[in-house]
This record gives structure tokens, C-alpha cells and sequence, in this order.
């Protein structure tokens, strides 16, 4: 099983405190220690994906349940939608671009820490807002938002970066949500409620 790279750390300290039990005798703290060992491990897990072929597709940028589709207006009124995607603890928390294109910009803001499927964290929580813009020169912004369990929102792009379709670019640990907003014209092809695939599903299809 593949691991994020940003897991290690966190999983060395379960590890460690399971060798110490081990060498003082403590089966039952040795047992209770293997098995957090192991849930953090799979919490941080990187499993392979195959994005699906097409320029004109927008992808999962998160594994996860689709919470809200909505419509919304960007920063200079123009018209789009808005799709969000809560993880749960037990979801890959790796996030993938939805698109290929380059990082145009990022944008990182202090907030709260509401729990990640409410409406109204969108706006609230803390969160990192990264814009892509495709070769068709549509932007598609993906917002990574912390939730009541995370607190930490990782990023590993810089303005400039390029990006292919289904490449990892950050991860949120611990139960958290990716909004994507997309522009108009685009059509939407899932629905709310829906569980979806980070770099595999497909989310909707630009115009080209």
C-alpha cells in the first residue's frame, strides 16, 4: 500500500509507542497501539488512479460524496457552479487536479473549523483555494477546506506549476471537503449524493 509522504511522521508515532509496549510486556496496550498503527496508515493511503481520456472532461479532484451542487457567480459575476465533495475520515484524502492546465494562483485563508459537510463552511472554514487554467483558457478553481477534524491543509504546487489531469497536488488530513467551481456552459453529469473517485469520475464536460 502506497503511503502520502506527509503520513509518515504521523504514523511513526503509533509505530513507535507499539514497539515500546512490545519490549515492556503490555499485550493488550501492544494490540490497541498496532491497530491505531494501522487505521493512520490507511488514512494516509495513495492508491493509483487511471484518469479517463478527454479534454473536455472535469475529474474528482477528492474521493467522497458529492454534498452540493450549486449555482454561483465568481468574483467577476460570472455565471458557474459550484460542486462540493466531503471526506470522510475513511475516504483518500489525497487531492488530484481535475483538470491540465497550470496553476494560475493560490490563495490560502484562516478560518474556522465546522464540520465539513455544512453549507456553511464554504465560506467560514479555513481553507486553500487553488485556480487551473486549461489550454482553453477556463479557469476551474478548486478550494481545499479543513473540516472539525483536520488542521492542516497541504499544498504542494506554487503559482506557474503545470498540472496534468488526475495529479496529485495536495492533501487535508483528517475529514475535510474540496469545493470545485466551474465555469459556465459546462455540463454538469452527476448528481448529489453520489459517490465519486478522486482523478477518475468525472464530474462534467467543458464545452471544446
Amino acid at each position: 500500500m502506497k503511503i502520502a509522504k506527509e503520513g509518515y511522521p504521523i504514523i511513526a508515532i503509533p509505530a513507535l509507542l507499539t514497539i515500546i509496549a512490545l519490549l515492556l510486556g503490555w499485550n493488550w496496550a501492544t494490540a490497541v497501539f498496532v491497530i491505531v498503527t494501522l487505521a493512520v496508515a490507511a488514512f494516509f493511503r495513495d492508491p493509483e488512479r487511471i484518469p479517463p481520456l478527454g479534454s473536455d472532461l472535469i475529474l474528482a479532484p477528492a474521493d467522497g460524496k458529492v454534498v452540493e451542487i450549486r449555482r454561483v457567480e465568481d468574483a467577476g459575476g460570472n455565471p458557474g457552479a459550484r460542486l462540493s465533495i466531503f471526506m470522510s475520515p475513511l475516504d483518500v484524502h489525497v487531492n488530484r487536479a481535475p483538470v491540465s492546465g497550470t496553476v494560475e494562483k493560490i490563495e490560502y485563508q484562516k478560518g474556522c473549523f465546522m464540520p465539513a459537510y455544512k453549507e456553511d463552511c464554504s465560506e467560514n472554514n479555513e481553507r486553500n483555494a487553488l485556480t487551473l487554467v486549461g489550454s482553453d483558457g477556463l479557469p476551474v478553481k478548486l478550494v481545499q477546506i479543513a473540516g472539525i477534524l483536520a488542521r492542516r491543509i497541504i499544498c504542494r504546487v506554487r503559482p506557474g506549476d503545470r498540472l496534468e489531469a488526475g495529479e496529485r497536488f495536495g492533501i487535508i488530513m483528517f475529514g475535510s471537503r474540496v469545493d470545485v467551481y466551474i465555469p459556465s456552459g459546462t455540463e454538469i453529469v452527476v448528481e448529489e449524493g453520489r459517490r465519486v473517485t478522486g482523478g477518475e469520475s468525472v464530474l462534467a464536460r467543458r464545452s471544446v
